[in-house]
Parts: C-alpha cells; structure tokens; sequence
C-alpha cells in the first residue's frame, strides 16, 4: 500500500498521500452517515 501511495506522490507531489487519507475518510464519514440515517 505505501508502494501505491509513492506513485501517487510522485505523480502530483508528497501533499497527495495526505489527501487520498483525507478522502477516504470523508467517505468513510458519508457512507457511515448514508447507514445511520
């Protein structure tokens, strides 16, 4: 996984491994909230 997240990186920057982990969890959160209500 940390492979993946390298080439992210190097495609867009080190900024990208910090949001892909910001998106996931906003979509964790959404989905989680989708089920609850």
């Amino acid at each position: 996984m940390g492979e993946v997240v390298g080439g992210f990186s190097c495609g867009f920057g080190g900024f990208t491994s910090i949001g892909v982990i910001l998106v996931l969890f906003i979509l964790l959160v959404i989905i989680s909230r989708s089920f609850l209500f």
